[in-house]
């Protein structure tokens, strides 16, 4: 075989493949095996008349038809590899010569994936929430552990907000009562913001006895309903006196204030430092996703936005949730449910395209022991032997994508130590707080995170089962 590529405008090529005629000969005796399992001739058992037998009853047409069939994937897939061509669709594949006889010659018109730069990226700087714990955050923290030995006396006043207020509650719409709006000596402390956008603007100002009825919208849904409230009884919450002999007797661990507080401290910072870890890297990759200037090619999207939608199902089918039901019950109509995907998968193209850029950038490839260590995690994960998955990405040529997965996946990582990190001020934050590295006695880092939560290198191997790649 013979194979030739060609640049063609936009993301394509053209693959030009001969298939000389003596090679093609052994395709067409594959396709006559095949054939003499169909054909029932008297003195041969099924599978077992010889070519030349065959081709005397049924002629060469039949063969080479199925053998056209049969090997030109076959033949366009070893162009694929030979070519390092990049496919992101499926070929649009014409046979040019050999239909009938001689050597075969085809050509394949393939969409491939772009190539782009992606300028600035080294000069990131990436906007988080700031860890400190500021002295309200201290207040609040304090008053909620306060709040548990609290008690609720009678207010001699009209309602305000942070009050308890006791309700008897009813909603009803065209004289039906609203299902989950209907309740007796609700205990309700106003602030909430629950019930309605102005329900408790309305208990504002209100005493005991005292009966409201009004007109409003309840939330989560789009129709009004009939409020009657009536207000029994309006408490205020009088906390414990915060001392030193409050914290040793009600907290235990620790005998003061000063303790206690600093406790409060580390642990709210590490909260905080742990909300900003989960969405360093969806920021990280939006912020790399705005500086690229580049259309995500239409077929690259419908395969991430089929994978998104096939995975959704697969969620629903295993928590036992029927997915016609609930597209019903959310009077979502299958199309809209889709395209109400279409931008996460385009997002996710765009970062796959600026990623690669990144990589190849900064020279970052994968070396062999790396793909290897990559097969062992995976089989760990799926329960599987490491040589099973290898042999599964390699039947299927699974591996250039899998080792272009591990390339991203060192990349965002390079990303991640390399962007500037500022809080809402544009101060510069301290990038081992914010990454959670700690040094050892000779100043090496310690990694108490973990970079690996932007997503498997792969997808599960058993995806690919036993058929040849589709090329």
């Amino acid at each position: 075989m013979k194979s030739s590529v060609e640049a063609l405008e936009g993301n394509q090529i053209k693959l030009y493949v001969e298939v000389e005629e003596n090679e093609f000969d052994a395709d067409i005796n594959r396709a006559f095996k095949l054939i003499a399992k169909e054909v029932r001739l008297p003195g041969f058992r099924p599978g077992k008349a010889p070519r030349r037998v065959l081709e005397a009853q049924v002629g060469i047409g039949p063969a080479r038809e199925q053998a056209l069939r049969d090997g030109v994937p076959e033949y366009l897939a070893r162009a694929v590899r030979e070519h390092d061509v990049d496919l992101i669709a499926t070929p649009q594949v014409e046979i040019t010569d050999g239909q009938e006889s001689g050597p075969v010659e085809f050509e394949a018109t393939c969409e491939i994936r772009p190539v782009i730069d992606v300028p600035g990226y080294n000069g990131l700087r990436i906007e988080l929430p700031s860890p400190d714990v500021t002295d309200e955050d201290l207040e609040e923290a304090r008053e909620a552990e306060l709040r548990k030995s609290g008690s609720l006396t009678d207010a001699d006043r009209p309602a305000a907000v942070g009050d308890f207020v006791t309700l008897d509650l009813r909603a009803e719409r065209d004289g039906e009562e609203v299902i989950g709006l209907n309740t007796e000596d609700w205990s309700y402390e106003i602030g909430q913001g629950w019930v309605t956008e102005d329900f408790d603007d309305r208990l504002v100002g209100a005493s005991a006895g005292d009966e409201l009825t009004f007109t409003s919208t309840p939330k989560g849904t789009e129709e009004e309903a009939e409020f009657t409230v009536k207000v029994t009884a309006v408490q205020t919450m009088q906390l414990p006196e915060l001392t030193d002999e409050w914290v040793a007797d009600n907290l235990g661990e620790w005998d003061t204030i000063e303790e206690w507080t600093e406790s409060l401290r580390t642990s709210m910072q590490e909260s905080k430092l742990n909300g900003i870890r989960q969405q360093l890297v969806g920021k990280i990759t939006d912020a790399l996703v705005g500086l690229t200037d580049v259309e995500p090619p239409q077929a690259m999207v419908d395969a991430d936005l089929n994978q998104r939608v096939q995975g959704t199902m697969q969620q629903f089918e295993a928590q036992g949730i029927d997915f016609g039901q609930w597209m019903q019950a959310t009077g979502q109509e299958p199309e809209q449910f889709i395209e109400s995907m279409r931008g996460q998968s385009e997002q996710a193209v765009k970062s796959d395209l600026a990623l690669r850029a990144v990589a190849a950038a900064e020279g970052i490839d994968v070396e062999g022991d790396e793909l290897e260590h990559e097969y062992a995690r995976m089989a760990m994960q799926y329960g599987q032997k490491a040589k099973d998955i290898r042999r599964a990405y390699e039947r299927n040529d699974a591996v250039p994508e899998l080792i272009a997965q591990i390339r991203k996946n060192k990349a965002l990582d390079w990303l991640v130590h390399h962007v500037e990190f500022v809080d809402e001020n544009g101060a510069s934050m301290d990038r081992d707080l914010v990454l959670g590295h700690t040094h050892d006695a000779d100043g090496n880092h310690v990694h108490d995170h973990d970079h690996d939560d932007h997503g498997d290198a792969a997808a599960d191997p058993s995806d690919h089962g036993d058929e040849e790649a589709d090329s």
